[in-house]
């Protein structure tokens, strides 16, 4: 791979495995210094001790324990990660969780705050921590990965859903805020996925997830999107090859991202990329409200 993140410092969270770790990997692979943090401390370490293995020297990879939801975690996995790198460059918000599975009347209702927390505050917290360094040094990378609830409701996953869109929505009013201090702010869709999360679908039954049942073991036994796609996407998002591009719900999948420099102009002028309300003469319906 291109050295093309050589010199940047990351925060990877929810890096312990699944995407997440492959992130990170990819990061060090492209240059970077890394810092992961997770929940599952014994995890972390193995994970750390898998990226340690390929990283060359100069190139320095740190676990810090933390629950994303909580601020004092935050607060230390920033204040390390500065202290250790000097500066931080870019931040991968991937720590997310599925939340209760079922109609939202009959699940667990601290199931499902915990599912915004974690999915939501989480990266609003991590965001909230690193903007100040971030604006200080004029530049700054934040990547928020999304899921497939940001842009389709998912029967019996209300609170993943929900989180997932909100945090899309918040990349792209975080991206207006942060513009002028050249910080870019993208969400990453990384397709459907062969993970733990996956996993948790198939468990959850039909009788909660409707369809999605299905969908989860088909995916499961033919493979999904390789972990790498969303990766390098991740990468993409975290080099200079992206300075501009920002407010933007990019598909690892579906999207020529790589191409995108190439449309710079475009893409600022435009809302390709972003959530937004269909009205019916966009589906080609003359209902209009009478005078």
């Amino acid at each position: 791979m291109n050295r093309t993140l050589a010199g940047r410092c990351a925060i990877v969270t929810g890096a312990s495995e699944g995407l997440g770790l492959a992130i990170a990997r990819r990061y060090v692979e492209a240059g970077a210094s890394v810092l992961i943090c997770a929940r599952g401390s014994q995890r972390l370490e193995e994970a750390c001790a898998d990226l340690r293995s390929v990283a060359p020297p100069g190139q320095a990879v740190i676990a810090v324990p933390a629950d994303v939801s909580q601020p004092e975690d935050v607060t230390a996995v920033v204040t390390r990660a500065l202290r250790e790198f000097g500066s931080v460059q870019i931040l991968v918000n991937n720590a997310g969780v599925i939340g209760p599975c079922g109609p939202v009347e009959g699940v667990d209702w601290h199931e499902w705050i915990r599912a915004i927390e974690i999915n939501l505050l989480g990266s609003v917290l991590l965001s909230r921590a690193l903007l100040p360094h971030f604006k200080q040094a004029a530049y700054g990378k934040i990547v928020q990965l999304s899921g497939g609830g940001a842009t389709a409701p998912l029967t019996g996953l209300s609170a993943y859903a929900a989180s997932k869109a909100a945090v899309v929505r918040f990349a792209e009013t975080l991206a207006e805020e942060a513009r002028e201090h050249r910080i870019d702010v993208n969400a990453l869709a990384p397709g459907a996925l062969n993970t733990r999360i996956l996993d948790q679908f198939i468990a959850a039954g039909p009788g909660k997830i409707g369809a999605l049942h299905a969908r989860a073991l088909q995916q499961k036994k033919e493979g999904g999107v390789p972990l790498t796609t969303a990766a390098d996407l991740a990468v993409f998002l975290g080099s200079a090859a992206s300075d501009g591009i920002t407010g933007k719900l990019l598909s690892a999948v579906w999207d020529p991202w790589a191409q995108l420099p190439d449309h710079l102009q475009e893409l600022r002028s435009s809302d390709v990329y972003t959530l937004r309300r269909i009205v019916p003469e966009d589906r080609g319906l003359p209902w209009r409200r009478q005078p």
